[in-house]
């Protein structure tokens, strides 16, 4: 991790910093039964619901942690939470433990279907809390450079993944998702993803077509390579911090658009700013005072290179940037410390 820059301070990006490390951090009770990849005995909550204590079996276990990783990914990108796809995959595991193994032809099969229906499940509830969310919501953002989602070798992979296309999925169904996810993300035949859904093979192939017209509907496909998106991204940050609106502005798309998502847990802008002049002003105006120890950096972000902003180490905020051609499309700034739980823990 390279340091790009020291941070300006408390009212650097507009939000109320102090009260991310003011003690009341939350941590999902997913992160609390799992730890270093090994699933501890203790209750899982799932959906507000408690589950009873459970013993560890030694060789189901290590048949299910050999699938953790896919099924993690896979309910990730279904619920874009990284705490609630922890707490699916918990679910999923509890469930596993409490069958009749020796019923189940395909151990890839019989989880991966448990996993997508619980997150299908969830995602119905998720849409009610998400109608009552202050402000506007965004993904939980997960660093990749570890291969923490599985590999994202080519540009496809990468935006399957992205915080962009994460937003987008919100715009599906629960079943519209599950299907676009199996398919895109996890090449799944349609065969295969009908009997896992229950649906018929020619209702996949609809729903599939559907959700891809949605989902990527006025969002333009093009691959800024890594250098050109960091010096890109160097040069606004350089601009916003010296107080250069002119040039900031000649840095962004003529529609950019800014979002900030602090769930009502920290302050930050309830609405979308759009515009480049509008933009600009708000980001050089979050560079205005100093405040020690806080630092910001570039990392690896959701398969893309994002700005991550950490106080004493804990980070404080992460900035998505999307990029085309040689200029700032989006900014996602993520700053609700319940969000920033999973990366602080990687």
């Amino acid at each position: 991790m390279s340091s790009v820059a020291a941070l300006g301070g408390l009212g650097f990006w507009g939000f109320d910093l102090g009260r991310v490390f003011g003690g009341g951090r939350t941590i999902g009770s997913a992160g609390e039964l799992s730890k270093a990849g090994r699933i501890a005995t203790g209750t899982a909550i799932f959906g507000g619901r408690a589950r009873k204590k459970v013993a560890v079996e030694p060789d189901g276990l290590r048949e299910f942690q050999a699938h953790r990783p896919r099924l993690f990914a896979l309910a990730y990108r279904m619920l874009g939470s990284a705490s609630e796809a922890e707490e699916a995959v918990q679910e999923t595991y509890l469930r596993w433990d409490g069958t009749d193994r020796s019923t189940i032809r395909s151990v890839e099969a019989w989880l991966t279907t448990t996993v997508v229906n619980l997150c299908r499940t969830w995602l119905v509830s998720a849409r009610a809390r998400r109608e009552t969310y202050v402000g506007p919501w965004l993904p939980e953002p997960v660093p990749t450079a570890r291969g923490e989602l599985g590999p994202l070798e080519t540009v496809e992979e990468r935006e399957l993944v992205s915080l962009a296309l994460l937003t987008a999925l919100e715009r599906l169904s629960p079943i519209e998702r599950a299907v676009f996810v199996l398919r895109e993300a996890f090449g799944y035949a349609h065969r295969e993803i009908a009997d896992m859904l229950a649906v018929s093979e020619a209702n996949s192939q609809q729903i599939f077509r559907r959700a891809g017209i949605r989902v990527r509907e006025g969002r333009p496909r093009f691959d800024v390579p890594a250098d050109q998106a960091r010096e890109l991204i160097e040069r606004s940050l350089k601009a916003a911090r010296v107080g250069d609106i002119e040039a900031l502005e000649r840095l962004l798309a003529a529609d950019v658009v800014s979002t900030a998502d602090g769930g009502g847990q920290v302050t930050a802008a309830r609405r979308p700013i759009v515009g480049a002049p509008a933009v600009a002003r708000y980001v050089a105006g979050l560079f205005r005072w100093e405040v020690p120890g806080m630092v910001m950096a570039l990392e690896e972000i959701n398969g893309a290179l994002a700005v991550v902003v950490r106080l004493a180490g804990e980070p404080a905020l992460v900035v998505g940037v999307d990029t085309l051609e040689d200029v700032v499309t989006a900014l996602r700034l993520i700053v609700n410390p319940e969000k920033l739980t999973h990366i602080g823990r990687e």
